[in-house]
């Protein structure tokens, strides 16, 4: 078991949140004393407050900015996909 307290801020991680679970992509984009902003990547982003001891079961692996950005541009892709065409498409 891990907690959010060891994640760094602006760095991508592939994460087990609970045993059995599928992977989840996170990314912490905020911390302060108690808490993070996480934003989840699953089917569908999602951003919310986390307590620092809030539990992890497993920290699979901390993403290279390589790999990061090798992501990003898959998700932003099928976004693009997705929704019809890329916002600078006018």
């Amino acid at each position: 078991m891990y907690s959010y307290s060891l994640l760094e801020p602006d760095c991508y991680y592939i994460v087990q949140l609970v045993e059995d679970a599928p992977l989840t992509l996170i990314q912490v984009k905020v911390v302060s004393d108690y808490a993070m902003y996480v934003v989840r990547y699953e089917n569908e982003m999602s951003m919310q407050w986390v307590k620092k001891t809030d539990k992890i079961f497993d920290i699979v692996e901390l993403l290279s900015d390589e790999a990061a950005q090798k992501w990003l541009n898959v998700y932003t892709n099928n976004e693009e996909s997705f929704y019809g065409g890329s916002s600078d498409e006018l």
